[in-house]
């Protein structure tokens, strides 16, 4: 019995008793040498602006649509950043839990504004700068203390409808909290 990778019936020219044509040697490509002097500065040119006044308006409306979407988006965010706090308390605040609260601040950090609270974004970021270096990492595993203070305030401020810093115990809030923070010298503003 043959092997039916060695076949003849899988060769169409051996099945045919046709010989095979010899393949032309590949010929090798030629290398260009671009000069980047030579071709000056490439610069891109918009001539007319790249959205009009009724895409942006367009925009404004769709995101005036989402509004009541934006309470619940900010409301779920804030349950995730609880649960991920009881986890961290229940495993001590070890580096690995703090990298779940620290995502999740992350993604707050990122998406306050747009869910209109410019406040939490705030909070949010002194947060991340808290724990995203080995030494914040270290120093909430000790003492926890300032990183759940960072959280409460976002869950007050969520609960008590406190979108800005214009908010005077708003201000004061934001304000303790980032000077603890750069006090404590862990990260780089």
């Amino acid at each position: 019995m043959v092997h039916p990778k060695t076949s003849r019936c899988l060769s169409p020219t051996a099945a045919l008793g046709l010989a095979k044509a010899p393949r032309p040697a590949p010929t090798p490509a030629k290398a260009e040498m671009i000069d980047p002097r030579s071709m000056g500065l490439r610069t891109l040119e918009l001539k007319k602006p790249l959205f009009d006044a009724n895409a942006i308006a367009r925009a404004d409306q769709a995101l005036d649509a989402m509004g009541d979407d934006f309470q619940v988006w900010l409301d779920a965010d804030i349950e995730r950043l609880q649960a991920a706090r009881v986890r961290a308390d229940d495993s001590h605040w070890t580096p690995l839990a703090q990298e779940d609260v620290h995502a999740i601040a992350h993604d707050l950090k990122g998406l306050g504004a747009t869910y209109g609270s410019v406040f939490a974004t705030q909070i949010a970021a002194s947060l991340c700068r808290l724990i995203e270096t080995d030494a914040g990492k270290a120093l909430a595993e000790r003492d926890p203390t300032l990183a759940r203070a960072h959280i409460d305030a976002l869950r007050a401020s969520v609960r008590d409808g406190i979108r800005s810093t214009d908010h005077p115990v708003g201000r004061a809030v934001l304000r303790a909290l980032e000077a603890r923070v750069a006090e404590l010298g862990v990260a780089p503003r």
